[in-house]
């Protein structure tokens, strides 16, 4: 809120203020009404209705489904080797004999872990490659994309001469006999 704003907002009182508010949204936890104060302008009271879902778009596109497979992977690995980390820790202030097997597994566990995050990283950059969002000469996509493109426009060419044959009213014979 600025300077001026706030000399604005000083002379309003805050019962005015909150009504304002109150008009635009229903009586409970700031929901959006779906309707005014309840009255149609025909004067009859309706229901009071609003609300309940309000779709938002998304901020970015969804993970393709390999990378958001090897993201979940990771995230549980990552979330077992913290347990057993914080087991080995109090197992190691408790003097328990398990603390030793604990602080073993989870060094191999966060190998483990660091093998996953990779994992999710490695998979992000072979599918964008694969899949043509790196926009780079050597992309392996933009090739596979203008080949496919080549085979379409081939096939279509294909079917046109095909069709241009058959409205002619040959029976596919390129020569008379």
């Amino acid at each position: 809120m600025g300077t001026a704003e706030r000399r604005g907002a000083s002379e309003e009182s805050v019962a005015v203020r909150s009504a304002t508010r109150r008009g635009n949204e229903a009586p409970d936890r700031g929901i959006p009404a779906l309707w005014g104060d309840g009255e149609s302008t025909d004067g009859e009271e309706q229901p009071y209705q609003r609300l309940l879902w309000i779709e938002e778009p998304a901020r970015r596109r969804r993970m393709p489904d390999p990378v958001r497979t090897a993201a979940v992977r990771a995230v549980l690995i990552i979330a077992v080797t913290l347990i057993q980390a914080m087991v080995a820790f109090l197992c190691t202030l408790a003097g328990s004999w398990l603390a030793f097997p604990m602080v073993v597994s989870s060094v191999a566990s966060t190998v483990v872990a660091t093998w996953a995050v990779v994992d999710v990283w490695v998979t992000r950059q072979v599918w964008n490659q694969r899949n043509g969002v790196v926009s780079e000469p050597s992309s392996t996509a933009r090739t596979l994309r203008r080949e496919r493109r080549a085979r379409r426009r081939q096939e279509r060419a294909a079917l046109r001469e095909q069709e241009r044959i058959r409205r002619q009213g040959g029976s596919g014979q390129l020569s008379h006999s």
